[in-house]
């Protein structure tokens, strides 16, 4: 079973082992806009709403959170969103 990347050590990302350190990295503005508040808006909600014996909702919250984190850290990220976008324009046969 491999690490996480951010379990591993990996150079430029924050600890993420625990909810804390999520919410500290959010904080320090290590995911996108806005995702320090999108995190906890949407872990108030599913807490609340949660069955006790269930807390899927919340882990599948800090698996896409910790995700986001480790995109936006990404070197190749961003050439990867606008060649995405580029091929979607060229399909549309629109080049705005």
């Amino acid at each position: 079973m491999t690490a996480h990347p951010a379990e591993s050590g990996t150079p430029g990302l924050p600890p993420m082992r625990t909810i804390g350190e999520l919410r500290a990295a959010l904080t320090m503005g290590y995911g996108f806009p806005g995702d320090a508040d999108d995190f906890e808006a949407e872990l108030a909600r599913e807490i609340n709403h949660a069955d006790p014996a269930d807390l899927s909702g919340v882990v599948r919250l800090v698996e896409e959170f910790r995700g986001r984190i480790i995109a936006r850290r990404d070197p190749e990220f961003d050439s990867a969103v606008a060649a995405a976008v580029a091929e979607i324009r060229a399909a549309r046969g629109n080049n705005r």
